[in-house]
C-alpha cells in the first residue's frame, strides 16, 4: 500500500490524462481533445489542440502550481498513460528533468522505498520496474522489455543538440547491440544509421559499418517509442528542444509545469486555491515589511519562528520544527552579508542563537549537504543563503522567509518563497498560525513589496492573478504580547484584512500628473512624487473616474503598465472585501436522502445503484456494440458507435508477436479483470461475468480467441462502457424508487471543519471555481468569493455581442435587495459544490443565494430551447422537491421570451421571493 494518498486533484489530473489517451486510440486526437476540453471547460469556447511542435505525436500538459506534487503525480502517470496510450503494462518511459541536481533527486525519489514517488511506481508495477540513468541503460536486458516497466531519467541537455555527433547518447555503444538484432524494416526506418562522419568520432567504426543502425542510447529509446515526461516543461519549449524530442520518436509527450507557455496543450489545470483546499500548501503568506533596518527584520523573523515552534509543541501530534530561511545580501550588495548576518545571529550583542542550529548554504559553504532536516534528531532551525537554495531541496518545515535583499532585485526570492509554502505532512495543522507562511522583507519603499511578490507568484509559481493577491496578506505591527513565544493564544499578527474597509490602493505612475485633481476626486487620491515618477494612494474603490485620471498623464505605452497596476489593486480590494475573506459564514443547505439500513443517507449514485439492484447478470450477457473485422494487418473495431483502427505500428507496440505459446481464455479474463475492475463489484462476480462474455463472443458471435486477444484493449473499453450502461440503468431504476421517499437531512462535510457537522455550506477557503474567472466591466458586490473570483461567467456571448443570459441572471441576483450574498455554483465537484440527485447523475444549480432573512434560494437558468426539454423538467422536479422539504426556494429562471408572463429574470427572482 502506498504511504502517500493521492489528493483529489491529483487523481483528477491522472483521470484527465488517462481519459484523453484512451479516447485518442478510439476516436482520434482531435475528437479526444474536444471531449477533454468540454469536460474541463463546459460550454466555454474550447481551445484548439496545437500540433505545431510535436506534429502527429500526441502532447499534453498538466499545470500544477509550486507545491502541487508534480513528481509524485508523474510517477503514477507512467503506468496510467503507458497503459492508456501504449496499451502495455510494461511501458518504456523517458523522464526528462531540467538539471543534474534534479536528476539525482528524482532518481533517489523513484528508487527509495517509502518515498511517495517510489510508491507511485510500486502501486502499479510492484517489483516489475527498473529505474535507471542513461549510463545504466546497458544493464537492461532485452528479456526485461515487455516484462518490466523501464523508466529512464535524464536531462534534456543530454539529447539537446543540433549535431548528434556532439553527444555520446547518439554514439554507437556495443553494450546495447543485443537490442538491435533481428529488427523488422519498419523498425529500422526511424533509427539513425552510421554515417561517414561518425568514423572520425569513433575510430573503431569501419567503412563496413556505414549504413547500419547505430546501437546508441538515442536509438534504443526511438526503437521502443517511449512515453516522455518533461518536468518543468516551460524551460524546454524551444524549436531545438522539440526537434530533439521528435528525434527520439516518442509515442506521446506529457509536460508538467507551473507556468505553461503559449502552445502548451493544457489538458488539466490546478489552481493554488485547490492546493490549499487539499492542504498541500500554506496560505496566505503573511507579509511584514521592515523599512527601518535589516536587524529589525531579523529579530521579528526569529520571534515569528519561535512562536510557531511553541504552537507546534502545544497543539501538534506530528513532530514539527519550524525553520526560518534567511536570504542575506551578496558581497558588495549591502551590509547584511552572510558573514555579518551570521555574526549578528550568534553574538552576545546580537540574537545569541546557538551556532549548531544554523546552517549556511552558499556556493562556498554547504552545511545542508547530507542533512535530513526533517529528522527529529536534526537541530537546524535557521538556514542562511544568498541565492537560491540547492535545487530540489525540500523541507516542509520551512515556515518563515526573511529576505534582507531588496525584493525588487532579488531574482531568487520566489524560489525561496516556494520553500515555505509546502505544508508539513500534507495535512492541516490544529493551530491556525501553522497553516500560514510568513515573509519578513526589508523594503525602502513600503506597499510595493506585496506587488513584487504577487508578480512572482503569477509569473514563476503558477498562481493566477486573483489567487496571488489573496495569497499575500500584509501584516501590521505585531499585536501587544504576541511576539512573545511564551504566549499561547491570540493571532500572530494583525492583518490588513481584519476590518471590512476598502483598503487603500497604491498605483505607481511613470510621471506626476500635470493636471490638478478634479474636485470630485479630492480626498480620494493622494499623489506623492517618487524617483521613478509618482505614487497615487487611492482611498476607497478605484472607480472609472479614478482610473481615467491616473491614465490621463501617461503615454499610450505607459498606460499598459498603469492599467495592469490598477487591475491588480482592484483584485486586491475585491479579495479583501469578499464575504468569504471577512469570515462571514454562508447559510447551511440541507440535502436530500433516504432512511436506509436504519439511518439517513444522502442519495448519491452508489445508493441509487444499490436500490436499483445493480447486477451484471440482471441482463443477458451480450456485447452488441463490439465487432472485429480483420483486414490484412489491421483491425477495424466498432465500439459504441465509434471505431478505432489498430494499425501495424500500434500492434507492434503490444509485443504480441513475441509472446510464446497460446493465451488461454482464463488468462484473457484475468487481464480483462485488471482492466475493468470496479470498486462496487466483487472480483468473483466480475471474473464470472467476463468469462461469460468471452465465451459468448466465441460461441455465439464466431470470434476466435486469437482475435479477442489481439483486440483486447478495445474489448476492455467496450466492456467498461457496457458495465457503466448497466450501472446507469440501475441508478435510474433506484432513483425512481427513491424519489417518493426523499427527505431532507443535513449531510456531513468532514473536510470543512468550520461547517456544521450536519450541514453543507460554501466554505470560505474551499471554492471549487476554476480560472479563467469573470473579467467583465460590471462589478458584482455580493458574490461570496468576490467579484473577480466567479467561475465560468462571461459578460458577453462574444466580443462586442449581446450580454450573456447567465450574466444577466447573475446581475439580477446581485442587484436584488433581499439577497445577502450568492455563489456561482461549480459543476462536477461534489465535495465543494451544492448538488441535488437526479436519475442521470448530479444536478449542480447555477446559483445559490442566501437571503437577508436567512433563507436559501437555489436558481437554475435555462435559456433558449433548453427551457422546456426533458432535462430541465427533471431538474425543476427535484429542485421543487428540495424546496418543499427544506423550506428553501427554488427557481428555474428563463428568458423573458420563455416566461409565460413575459417577465425579465429580475422580476422572476423578486416574485419567487415574494410569493414564498
Amino acid at each position: 500500500m502506498a504511504l502517500f494518498t493521492l489528493k483529489d486533484y491529483q487523481l483528477r489530473a491522472l483521470d484527465a490524462l488517462e481519459g484523453f489517451f484512451r479516447r485518442l486510440n478510439i476516436v482520434g486526437r482531435e475528437a479526444a481533445w474536444a471531449e477533454a476540453m468540454a469536460a474541463r471547460h463546459g460550454a466555454a469556447p474550447l481551445p484548439a489542440y496545437d500540433a505545431r511542435t510535436m506534429g502527429d505525436t500526441p502532447a499534453v500538459c498538466v499545470r500544477l502550481p509550486t507545491g502541487g506534487g508534480k513528481t509524485t503525480l508523474a510517477a503514477h502517470a507512467v503506468a496510467r498513460v503507458g497503459h492508456a496510450c501504449l496499451g502495455t503494462q510494461a511501458p518504456v518511459a523517458l523522464w526528462l528533468v531540467p538539471s543534474t541536481t534534479i536528476l539525482v533527486q528524482t532518481l533517489a525519489a523513484l528508487r527509495i522505498p517509502g518515498n511517495p514517488c517510489h510508491e507511485g511506481l510500486a502501486e502499479h508495477f510492484g517489483d516489475r520496474v527498473r529505474v535507471c540513468a542513461l549510463d545504466e541503460l546497458a544493464t537492461v536486458g532485452p528479456h526485461e522489455l515487455g516484462a518490466s516497466a523501464i523508466v529512464v531519467v535524464a536531462t534534456i541537455q543530454s539529447f539537446n543538440v543540433k549535431e548528434t555527433r556532439q553527444r555520446n547518447v547518439y554514439s554507437v555503444d556495443e553494450a546495447l547491440a543485443p537490442h538491435f538484432q533481428n529488427l523488422a524494416p519498419q523498425q529500422t526506418a526511424r533509427l539513425e544509421k552510421v554515417s561517414a562522419a561518425d568514423l572520425d568520432k569513433q575510430p573503431y567504426l569501419t567503412l563496413q559499418d556505414i549504413g547500419r543502425v547505430k546501437s546508441s542510447l538515442a536509438n534504443w529509446l526511438a526503437l521502443h517509442r517511449p512515453l516522455v515526461i518533461v518536468d518543468e516543461a516551460h524551460n524546454n519549449r524551444t524549436q531545438q528542444a522539440f526537434e530533439t524530442l521528435n528525434r527520439l520518436a516518442p509515442a506521446c509527450l506529457v509536460e508538467l509545469t507551473a507556468t505553461p507557455v503559449k502552445g502548451s496543450n493544457v489538458v488539466f489545470h490546478v489552481g493554488a486555491q485547490e492546493l490549499q483546499r487539499e492542504d498541500m500548501i500554506k496560505l496566505p503568506i503573511v507579509l511584514m515589511e521592515h523599512p527601518t533596518g535589516w536587524q529589525e527584520a531579523v529579530r521579528d523573523a526569529i520571534l515569528t519562528r519561535a512562536r510557531l515552534e511553541r504552537l507546534a509543541e502545544q497543539h501538534e501530534v506530528d513532530y514539527l520544527r519550524p525553520v526560518l530561511l534567511f536570504q542575506a545580501q551578496p558581497k558588495g550588495g549591502g551590509e547584511a552579508t552572510v558573514e555579518a548576518l551570521l555574526a549578528h545571529l550568534t553574538s552576545a550583542d546580537g540574537e545569541k542563537l546557538p551556532r549548531h542550529e544554523i546552517a549556511v548554504a552558499t556556493g562556498d559553504q554547504k552545511e545542508l549537504d547530507g542533512v535530513q532536516i526533517g529528522s527529529p534528531l536534526c537541530p537546524i532551525r535557521y538556514v542562511v543563503t544568498v541565492e537560491a537554495l540547492k535545487e530540489g531541496w525540500d523541507c516542509p518545515f520551512a515556515y518563515v522567509l526573511c529576505s534582507l535583499q531588496n525584493v525588487h532585485s532579488a531574482k531568487d526570492v520566489e524560489q525561496l518563497l516556494g520553500r515555505v509554502l509546502r505544508m508539513p505532512y500534507a495535512r492541516p495543522r490544529k493551530a491556525d498560525a501553522l497553516n500560514k507562511a510568513y515573509a519578513h522583507v526589508v523594503s525602502d519603499h513600503t506597499a510595493r513589496v506585496a506587488d513584487e511578490l504577487t508578480d512572482r507568484l503569477v509569473n514563476n509559481m503558477g498562481f493566477d492573478a486573483y489567487e496571488a493577491v489573496q495569497a499575500i496578506v500584509s501584516a501590521q505591527m505585531p499585536l501587544p504580547g504576541t511576539t512573545d513565544p511564551a504566549v499561547d493564544d491570540g493571532p500572530l499578527f494583525a492583518t490588513a484584512t481584519s476590518t471590512p474597509r476598502v483598503p487603500d490602493a497604491i498605483v505607481s505612475l511613470p510621471v506626476m500628473p500635470s493636471q490638478p485633481l478634479p474636485p470630485e476626486l479630492v480626498g480620494c487620491i493622494e499623489l506623492r512624487p517618487t524617483t521613478a515618477g509618482a505614487s497615487a494612494i487611492v482611498r476607497g474603490e478605484i472607480t472609472e473616474a479614478v482610473e481615467a485620471f491616473l491614465l490621463s498623464g501617461c503615454t499610450a505605452k505607459q498606460q499598459t503598465a498603469v492599467t495592469e497596476s490598477i487591475q491588480r489593486e482592484r483584485l486586491r480590494q475585491s479579495a479583501t472585501l469578499a464575504p468569504s475573506a471577512l469570515g462571514v459564514p454562508f447559510a447551511p443547505l440541507l440535502q436530500l436522502g433516504l432512511e436506509w439500513d436504519g439511518e439517513w443517507q444522502r442519495l448519491d449514485r452508489r445508493l441509487c445503484a444499490e436500490l436499483g439492484d445493480f447486477d451484471l447478470f440482471a441482463e443477458p450477457v451480450a456485447l452488441a456494440a463490439f465487432a472485429v473485422v480483420e483486414r490484412g494487418h489491421a483491425f477495424e473495431i466498432g465500439v459504441e458507435g465509434g471505431h478505432v483502427t489498430l494499425t501495424v505500428k500500434e500492434a507492434e507496440q503490444l509485443y504480441l508477436n513475441d509472446v510464446p505459446g497460446q493465451i488461454t481464455e482464463h488468462e484473457l479474463v484475468r487481464w480483462l479483470d485488471r482492466e475493468c475492475r470496479q470498486v462496487d463489484l466483487a472480483q468473483p462476480v466480475m471474473l464470472r461475468w467476463l468469462l461469460a462474455v468471452v465465451l459468448h463472443l466465441q460461441r455465439d458471435r464466431g470470434l476466435s480467441l486469437t482475435a479477442l486477444v489481439r483486440s483486447r484493449y478495445p474489448l476492455a473499453e467496450a466492456l467498461r462502457r457496457d458495465i457503466e450502461r448497466r450501472r446507469q440503468n440501475a441508478v435510474v431504476k433506484g432513483f425512481q424508487q427513491a424519489l417518493p421517499g426523499l427527505v431532507a437531512r443535513a449531510a456531513g462535510s468532514a473536510r470543512s471543519p468550520e461547517t456544521p457537522r450536519n450541514g453543507f455550506t460554501f466554505h470560505p477557503d474551499r471554492y471549487a471555481g476554476r480560472p479563467p474567472f469573470y473579467a467583465g466591466r460590471y462589478r458584482f458586490s455580493k458574490h461570496y468569493y468576490g467579484n473577480d473570483r466567479i467561475h465560468d461567467l462571461r459578460e458577453r456571448t462574444e466580443i462586442g455581442k449581446q450580454l450573456g443570459e447567465e450574466f444577466l441572471c447573475a446581475r439580477a441576483i446581485d442587484m436584488e435587495r433581499r439577497v445577502r450574498h450568492w455563489v456561482r455554483n461549480v459543476e462536477r465537484d461534489e465535495r465543494f459544490s451544492f448538488w441535488l440527485p437526479t436519475a442521470t447523475g448530479y444536478f449542480y444549480p447555477d446559483f445559490v443565494a442566501e437571503l437577508i432573512d436567512g433563507r436559501v434560494m437555489v436558481i437554475e437558468y435555462k435559456g433558449g430551447q433548453l427551457a422546456t426539454n426533458d432535462d430541465s423538467r427533471h431538474k425543476a422536479q427535484i429542485g421543487e422537491h428540495w424546496a418543499a422539504q427544506t423550506g428553501g426556494l427554488f427557481l428555474m429562471a428563463v428568458s423573458a421570451e420563455k416566461d409565460p408572463q413575459g417577465r425579465e429574470v429580475a422580476q422572476q427572482i423578486a416574485d419567487r421571493i415574494e410569493v414564498a
